[in-house]
């Protein structure tokens, strides 16, 4: 169970992972050696699983986004598996997700413009196993974009 000091320090991080810790133990009400000390905790827990940097995919020319429905032949452990270890060998494959409903995974990809899209579609998608079907929506415009997660208390 997390304390207000827990909650506040994943908050801030998530906020700014970079932040010095003398700040963020300012910025919590706890001295820099117990706001340490929480910070290692989390991390040793596995609250904190790791520090990135936030990259604008438009600064790189990545200008599009799109969601990939996937629906598989089958279903058997074998079908999905094999599925998997095809999605982790692309890199234009940001995140592939297993879900309920009509589709069996949702991919997000992201591609320079359509024409980078489209080979990407030749290339990758279509090289996937066990694909029986592809549903494909562009995002226009984020409305929201939430870089962390709600952290109770």
């Amino acid at each position: 169970m997390l304390d207000r000091f827990d909650a506040q320090i994943l908050r801030e991080m998530q906020r700014d992972s970079a932040v010095p810790i003398a700040v963020l133990a300012d910025r919590i009400g706890l001295s820099t050696s117990a706001c340490h000390r929480r910070v290692k905790l989390l991390e040793k827990g596995g609250l904190i699983a790791g520090y990135s940097a936030r990259v604008d995919p438009r600064a790189l020319g990545l200008d599009l986004e799109a969601f990939v429905e996937i629906t598989l032949t089958s279903q058997s452990q074998e079908a999905l598996d094999a599925f998997e270890r095809a999605v982790m060998l692309y890199d234009e494959i940001l995140e592939c997700i297993l879900t309920t409903g009509t589709a069996d995974y949702i991919l997000r990809i992201v591609a320079r413009d359509v024409a980078d899209y489209d080979n990407i579609h030749r290339n990758c998608l279509a090289r996937l196993p066990g694909v029986s079907g592809m549903q494909t929506s562009f995002a226009l415009r984020a409305i929201k974009q939430r870089r962390g997660y709600p952290v109770p208390g």
